[in-house]
């Protein structure tokens, strides 16, 4: 069984703390070194909504691309995600990096655009691998992160996971 390292990107723009904790009990039960990054308080992007917390997670899984992504589909869902009478966005979870995969698989493009457009998804995937280079922009997310020209609005926020704080407070 090989593994595949994966980078996630978690968040929520409401009850954000619960949602986001369930989301990575779940993702706990079958990944594996799992690690969080920092948690981060942005506004929302290209939806009208109160703000979200957003997270990186890197860890690593022996499911195949589409089987993970199923499964994150079906914690969105478990948190309300697909609800027809939800409010906000309770939890959305992205394959952001599934190894060095590119391309369209089954309408899932890696590497995510996300993570070249939004401070909330460069930030911390730089913080968490900074040496990682992006499979196609060629450098690495500290490289990146250093050069984006962003505006976004982007605070760390003190979050516990599990008894560990996720946020360092020199952050």
């Amino acid at each position: 069984m090989s593994l595949t390292q994966v980078f996630l990107g978690l968040g929520s723009n409401i009850e954000r703390e619960t949602h986001l904790r369930a989301g990575l009990d779940a993702l706990a039960g079958f990944l594996v070194d799992m690690r969080c990054s920092a948690v981060f308080e942005s506004q929302a992007v290209g939806i009208k909504s109160g703000p979200f917390f957003n997270l990186v997670v890197s860890a690593f899984t022996d499911l195949p691309l589409i089987e993970l992504d199923r499964r994150l589909k079906f914690i969105e869902a478990d948190n309300g995600r697909y609800a027809p009478d939800r409010k906000g966005l309770p939890l959305d979870i992205d394959v952001l990096l599934y190894g060095d995969l590119t391309g369209n698989f089954d309408g899932l493009v890696l590497p995510r655009a996300e993570i070249l457009k939004n401070a909330f998804v460069l930030w911390p995937l730089s913080l968490m691998a900074p040496e990682r280079v992006h499979p196609l922009a060629g450098k690495s997310l500290a490289e990146l992160w250093r050069q984006a020209q962003i505006d976004q609005v982007l605070a760390p926020v003190p979050f516990e996971w599990r008894g560990q704080q996720l946020t360092p407070p020199d952050l």
